[in-house]
């Protein structure tokens, strides 16, 4: 089957005679609207992106699709859907994201928003064309109305193909991204637990989004979780950049001892660990005062080949020599004049 093409359920196609109710008032953007109109009815759909490049903007009031409106749920959704695939052959590709942004828009202030919304999301993402940031707000104002319906996560992602669309990971990732966005933590974590059954497996972006906003919220524990689930259960290697900020939230935390055993459980995995990571844990053993920890864990540091800077090298073997750990010292002080020989 070729993905985004509707299915016999929906109405045939629109007869040639069929034409849009006419507008009672008039507006500013009465030309441009007029011009969309006959575009729809002769289905030269190749044509809007001409129609609306001139306006540069994605921001019209009212929508240029707003005549769409007239037409009862399904002929829209048809409609759009043809609109869709027609721009896929087009380039270069950038030409088509004001269309998608207006059609976002429309559809996302209009009754039942779902599940065409998230069609056109994933043609916007597979053109490279980023949606503005208001979508975001819109899209997660739609997905959480529709789940206090007790919808589930899997059964919303999966109305998806009603219209000939599958779900897929860069459009739950988005969903995600939305989520976080408007500080829904608990949402986004069910949406992430939820995606395998809709076929969508989160991947390093989908566990990042999340880990990085439970990070921002300093919700370290969720967030290790998370990590161990991503690691363990799904077998993905998380970035740098995310064990870096989870470290940094444990510092921040002072939640020494878990920053120390996550270091400790990426290497008993196998996952690498970068110098900033061993940076945040160990100056934060030092913060806390906890040197024989720091010692612990700069030991792993040069193991790896990672030096800390200077004043912390100086820090923690004079903590170690003030709480009368002087072999120890000893043992650290050598390893730092080794490595820096």
């Amino acid at each position: 089957m070729v993905v985004g093409v509707f299915r016999p359920l929906l109405p045939p196609r629109l007869p040639p005679q069929f034409h849009f109710p006419s507008l009672h008032t008039l507006s500013s953007s009465q030309t441009l609207e007029e011009a969309l109109k006959a575009t729809v009815e002769t289905k030269a759909y190749q044509q809007i992106p001409e129609l609306l490049l001139p306006y540069k903007t994605s921001c019209f009031n009212p929508n240029p699709f707003s005549f769409l409106s007239a037409l009862s749920f399904n002929p829209r959704n048809q409609i759009i859907d043809e609109i869709l695939q027609s721009l896929i052959p087009l380039r270069p590709r950038c030409l088509t994201q004001i269309v998608y942004d207006c059609l976002l828009s429309f559809t996302l202030q209009n009754p039942s928003p779902l599940p065409i919304s998230l069609a056109i999301l994933q043609r916007s993402l597979r053109s490279g064309c980023l949606p503005v940031p208001q979508t975001q707000l819109f899209l997660s104002s739609a997905w959480l109305q529709r789940r206090s319906q007790s919808q589930s996560v899997r059964k919303l992602l999966l109305e998806m193909q009603s219209i000939g669309y599958q779900p897929d990971c860069g459009t739950c990732n988005y969903i995600l991204s939305s989520l976080c966005e408007v500080d829904q933590r608990v949402e986004a974590i069910k949406v992430l637990k939820g995606m395998s059954g809709a076929g969508c497996i989160p991947d390093t972006e989908s566990y990042g989004i999340v880990i990085n906003r439970l990070c921002r919220a300093r919700k370290t524990a969720e967030a290790i979780e998370l990590m161990k689930e991503m690691v363990v259960k799904v077998g993905l290697m998380p970035g740098q950049g995310i064990v870096t900020k989870l470290a940094a939230a444990l510092r921040a935390n002072r939640e020494i001892w878990e920053a120390v055993g996550m270091i400790e459980f990426l290497e008993r995995e196998g996952w690498p660990v970068g110098f900033e990571s061993y940076e945040a844990v160990f100056e934060g053993c030092i913060e806390c005062k906890e040197y024989v920890l720091a010692a612990k864990v700069v030991m792993g540091m040069t193991e790896n080949g990672f030096i800390p800077y200077i004043k912390f090298r100086q820090k923690v073997v004079e903590g170690l020599a003030g709480i009368g750990e002087w072999e120890l010292a000893c043992v650290v002080r050598k390893r730092f004049t080794a490595l820096s020989s």
